[in-house]
């Protein structure tokens, strides 16, 4: 199985033209999309240009036409561009999408006109003629993205960068609607921030895929000692990162075993993402902590949750979606002295090793290890993540309002010093404090996912137009809307 977050991204690519216009532009933006695609290592879809009067579709013909191809693919699709080099015609685009039943995302593009050639031979008028598609797209309730502007050059840089984006926001929608997550072990006891809503997350297309913590220690000790992926995995903690000289062989063995059994009950379950009792029964009844497993897993975009957090491993999910890094999870957990706009984020040690941004320390868990025994506690990833830019999401499931629910936003990971042990992210977030109300207002847990760079423009794309969660989006200027987004579209 090719997991959606590894899989090449392709788009049908539709030219849509209006008879009586000039012809000539056609070519040129069939050849501009589909040249920004190969660039971009996109697939593309579409019909020969011979297939249709000028390579378009513009009439009710070339719309079945171009549906019934679309049809044949519709596993393969994850969105359609759909190209107006000019006016375009409007029955022929909503035929073809209402045809096509495709349901995935549509980016709309319209080409500029040109202030010396708007005489009756030369003028596009796609300005105009996209607001006529986007129309009929209202009517029969297809959701839709915009480019950056209203209108653009096909040719141009811009439109590549519109393109790069959507094609991550294809991903993300993909990746959420069929997303598989893995629960091992029960939810921790005195963890009941932690509770979610299995029937609301399968609602929205997310399967939950449970197994108790015993099968899979079980499994652990029945490993036997020659098993070559055994002997890789040990060998691949040993390169992770640094291990000081007192933990003892045996205990980096023990967490191979446990690693490679996570790793094969995932593979086994087409886990997309996955969250695991990492407090205490592990460490009690089998000897290791589970950071360096979830922080490997993690590295490789198959994110993993500690505390069985389960709403935190698909907000994480999506922003690995979004960003194609590493993403994780973090507390919420300390002020950073008086600064208002400043907080502390940290977590025992799962953090990906990409997302710290250096070498970790893989060394014992502090807080359990003082109490239970520190030779039971080895596998904490250890590190102050790097500085840097850094997006932040939270999925929720509210079952009383009947609806997941997410918040967003960016800030910045600093460089400021922090003598606490573990894994440390100090973060500035502008506006901290409203953040932190309506966080605490609206009943949402103290974990939150975060990945380096800025994506929440992909991220909320994704989540309010096409998945139709409900959103918070920290720092941004509000849409102005007459109905609830939900509302709008079927989605």
């Amino acid at each position: 199985m090719t997991r959606t977050i590894r899989r090449d991204v392709t788009l049908g690519v539709v030219i849509g033209s209006r008879a009586f216009f000039s012809a000539a532009p056609c070519r040129a933006a069939r050849e501009a999309v589909l040249g920004h695609l190969d660039a971009l290592g996109i697939r593309a879809i579409t019909l020969s240009f011979e297939a249709t009067l000028n390579g378009a579709v513009q009439s009710i013909p070339d719309a079945e036409l171009y549906a019934r191809h679309f049809r044949a693919h519709a596993e393969e699709i994850d969105g359609l561009v759909i190209c107006l080099p000019n006016f375009g015609d409007e029955i022929a685009i909503i035929e073809l999408v209402s045809r096509a039943k495709l349901g995935v995302p549509i980016l709309l593009q319209a080409s500029n006109d040109e202030n010396d050639k708007v005489d009756v031979n030369s003028r596009r008028d796609a300005f105009c003629g996209k607001i006529s598609v986007s129309n009929n797209f209202w009517q029969y309730g297809v959701p839709f993205t915009e480019t950056a502007t209203h209108t653009c050059d096909e040719a141009g840089p811009a439109f590549r960068g519109d393109l790069e984006r959507f094609a991550r926001i294809c991903r993300t929608v993909r990746g959420l609607k069929g997303a598989r997550l893995g629960a091992i072990g029960a939810r921790t006891g005195a963890f009941q921030t932690m509770r979610y809503s299995e029937k609301l997350l399968q609602e929205g297309g997310v399967t939950v895929v449970t197994a108790d913590l015993s099968e899979l220690m079980g499994r652990a000790e029945r490993l036997r000692e020659d098993d070559p992926v055994l002997a890789a995995k040990l060998a691949a903690i040993k390169s992770y990162g640094t291990i000081p000289e007192h933990i003892k062989p045996e205990q980096i063995a023990r967490q191979a075993r446990w690693s490679v059994t996570v790793d094969r009950w995932i593979e086994e379950n087409e886990c997309d993402a996955s969250a695991i009792q990492c407090w205490r029964s592990l460490q009690d009844n089998f000897g290791c902590a589970t950071c360096v497993t979830m922080s490997m897993m993690g590295e490789e975009l198959m994110p993993s949750a500690c505390e069985v957090d389960v709403m935190g491993a698909l907000s994480m999910y999506a922003l690995a979606l979004a960003s194609g890094a590493p993403p994780a999870i973090l507390d919420w957990n300390n002020n950073f002295g008086a600064e208002p706009e400043m907080c502390v984020c940290t977590h025992c040690g799962n953090f990906p090793r990409k997302f710290i941004g250096d070498t970790p320390e893989i060394g014992e868990l502090d807080v359990l290890g003082t109490v239970i025994g520190r030779e039971k506690c080895f596998g904490a990833v250890k590190g102050k993540v790097k500085a840097g830019p850094m997006t932040f999401f939270r999925v929720s499931s509210d079952d009383r309002a009947g609806t997941l629910k997410t918040y967003l936003g960016q800030g910045d990971f600093t460089d400021d010093p922090y003598p606490m042990d573990g894994g440390i992210a100090v973060c500035r977030v502008p506006g901290l404090r409203r953040l932190m109300r309506f966080v605490t207002r609206n009943g949402f847990e103290h974990h939150v996912a975060m990945v380096r760079g800025h994506h929440a423009d992909v991220v909320e794309e994704a989540v309010t137009r096409y998945l139709g969660w409900p959103i918070y989006h920290h720092g941004a200027e509000p849409e102005p809307l007459l109905f609830d987004p939900r509302a709008r579209f079927r989605g």
